[in-house]
């Protein structure tokens, strides 16, 4: 770790990437996302929910690269290295599929440094709130006259009303041209409400941002787009396939979260 990263790594606080690294059973975090990361494994779903949506992600761009031919990725939100992650799963099947991962913590930035940033592969240090930012770097890797995939997997729970998410997203979409993609997933209280309550307050105690939303709320995202089926419903239900973790008949209140993906 350099020494302008470590100046930037607070370790007293926690990061949703780094709790989100803890949930899935990684060490690349410290005991402040430990704390809250074994708050959140109270409820079954903690632990549930992010297998389902790493197993989404796979789903998702083996579908864009696979069946759709994107070749071009732009991840926000990308979290710690957990395999399988967007470059592996799209180069698979393509070896010459561009990614470009988006994080704003210091460690997630050491090892992009470290593992992820290639040829065809880069990192921008940047916050999913200054989207003008992240295209701006993207577009050095990406070439924006042709398709891209959009990835906000539980990203867009992160965002409060007053951070405007809804705009936050359009502005990302409205810079890619026709025959993009927007893929997401975000958290849901609707299958634990009172849970979900105490989980929002527990993150806000802790200096962090969440803020489920209902199924209308998140297919909001997707206005002026065109849905692929089936459509918004529960993550682990986003066409699986027998690589999954968490099967589809996994009640929601264990999983629960909404994914979707749709064209521009």
């Amino acid at each position: 770790m350099d020494a302008d990263t470590s100046a930037q790594l607070d370790t007293g606080t926690p990061h949703p990437a780094r709790v989100y690294d803890a949930l899935l059973g990684g060490k690349d975090n410290f005991a402040a996302d430990r704390q809250v990361a074994d708050a959140i494994r109270a409820n079954p779903a903690g632990e549930i929910g992010p297998l389902a949506n790493r197993d989404y992600l796979r789903r998702v761009v083996t579908f864009l690269a696979g069946e759709v031919g994107i070749d071009q990725f732009l991840d926000v939100g990308t979290g710690l290295p957990t395999a399988p992650n967007v470059h592996e799963v799209a180069q698979g099947i393509n070896p010459a599929a561009r990614v470009v991962y988006v994080d704003n913590d210091p460690i997630v930035l050491v090892h992009a440094r470290a593992l992820l940033v290639g040829g065809t592969t880069s990192y921008v240090d940047a916050d999913i709130r200054d989207p003008e930012t992240i295209l701006a770097h993207a577009r050095i890797t990406l070439d924006f006259s042709r398709p891209v995939g959009l990835l906000l997997l539980a990203i867009g729970h992160f965002l409060d009303d007053e951070d405007d998410a809804y705009g936050v997203v359009k502005r990302l979409v409205d810079a890619l041209p026709p025959g993009s993609y927007l893929a997401m997933s975000h958290l849901t209280g609707e299958f634990q409400p009172e849970e979900t309550k105490k989980t929002e307050a527990m993150y806000k105690a802790q200096g962090m941002t969440l803020r489920a939303r209902t199924k209308d709320e998140f297919t909001r995202f997707f206005d002026g787009l065109e849905l692929v089926e089936p459509g918004v419903t529960l993550t682990h239900r986003w066409r699986p396939d027998a690589l999954d973790r968490v099967p589809a008949d996994t009640p929601g209140e264990q999983a629960p979260g909404y994914g979707a993906v749709a064209r521009r």
